[in-house]
């Protein structure tokens, strides 16, 4: 194997346990007012993204899609007094050092994947936890036309779309995902250089 070989190898396994560290040391916090922990909502986001069959770096995308939450040091509390972590934001300049757009782009993307789906499906609003709803007002609201436009002018907004979903629904107390070591062998394949 070559050095420049072995030093990329080096470099993906580094990232992917700096990853499983900063879940270690933060993951078990409440994720924003549900009934689960940040870590288990990354896992069973990823869970559900695998079952879908998804693509390694939609995988990878759907467990550190709130990456961002973990990157602050704001209170737990932080949407009922009014303040976004725009942890999407934190989370793509975390994640874009590392590893492809086919993983950073829906992390970028999730939250206004939730704004487009409340404007573009007169359904969708009524599947989000009263925490989501908070945090929609937060940040923006729906979409206008022109937003969604734009949007979908975007060659990742269909894939954010899917991780939205996934994250609507990956907040069940009950649920026992693999943990994060199942999924250190593919942040590693995706990772970049």
């Amino acid at each position: 194997m070559s050095l420049e070989l072995t030093h990329d190898r080096s470099h993906r396994m580094g990232i992917a346990q700096e990853i499983v560290e900063l879940f270690s040391l933060r993951g078990d916090s409440e994720y924003g007012g549900e009934p689960v922990t940040q870590l288990e909502h990354a896992l069973q986001c990823a869970e559900l993204a695998d079952r879908e069959k998804s693509t390694d770096a939609l995988v990878v995308a759907a467990l550190l899609h709130d990456i961002g939450h973990l990157l602050h040091d704001l209170p737990i509390d932080a949407p009922d007094q009014g303040i976004d972590d725009k942890h999407e934001k934190s989370g793509f300049y975390y994640l874009q050092k590392n590893f492809p757009a086919e993983v950073f782009e829906p992390v970028r993307l999730h939250v206004a994947a939730k704004r487009y789906l409340c404007a573009v499906d007169d359904a969708y609003f009524s599947l989000l936890s009263q925490p989501s709803v908070v945090s929609l007002e937060l940040q923006g609201g729906k979409m206008s036309q022109q937003e969604c436009q734009a949007f979908e002018g975007n060659p990742h907004y269909n894939a954010a779309v899917r991780l939205r979903r996934w994250d609507d629904t990956a907040k069940d107390p009950e649920a026992r995902p693999p943990a994060i070591s199942s999924y250190v062998e593919r942040i590693e394949r995706v990772g970049l250089k």
